[in-house]
């Protein structure tokens, strides 16, 4: 039989990841909203309702003091934010899969075996899927459905 995980309310949690190692920054100018640190990741959480907690912004390793984004484009993982993108190294993707359990069990969040395998990308950008999660009539037109360029001498 599966294990029920356990729940934890706001204040718990934060008490949980302080006693964890997680370092707790308020965030600027909001109420019940914190930034949780470890490993050179973060992620914000916040309360809702009745004492409830939930992910405000992903977990995502920090390059230049932002919250970066895992992008895999098939053949390469990368950290990308605003500013910059950068190869992610095997380093980044430990400490991205370690602080990202830790934060769910914290919260008391479901642990899933694809999870638990490897760190999972926020963003999948393959050649072969390019334009596929577009509105079909926006979708690039594949180079054998083209039509042939009329009026062109042979070389």
């Amino acid at each position: 039989m599966a294990k029920q995980p356990t729940t934890r309310g706001y204040d718990e949690a934060v008490e949980w990841l302080r006693g964890h190692g997680f370092e707790i920054l308020d965030a600027p100018g909001t109420k019940n909203r914190v930034f949780v640190k470890k490993y050179t990741c973060s992620a914000a959480i916040e309360k809702t309702g009745d004492d409830d907690v939930k992910i405000f912004a992903k977990p995502g390793y920090l390059i230049g003091g932002e919250i970066s984004r895992l992008t895999d484009k098939g053949y390469q993982k990368f950290l990308k934010t605003t500013k910059t993108e950068v190869p992610a190294s095997a380093d980044h993707l430990k400490a991205l899969h370690d602080f990202s359990e830790e934060l769910r069990e914290a919260l008391g969040g479901t642990s899933l075996y694809n999870e638990s395998l490897g760190t999972v990308s926020d963003n999948y950008v393959y050649d072969r899927v390019k334009g596929r999660d577009l509105p079909e009539a926006q979708r690039p037109q594949p180079a054998w459905e083209a039509k042939p360029v009329t009026g062109r001498k042979p070389a």
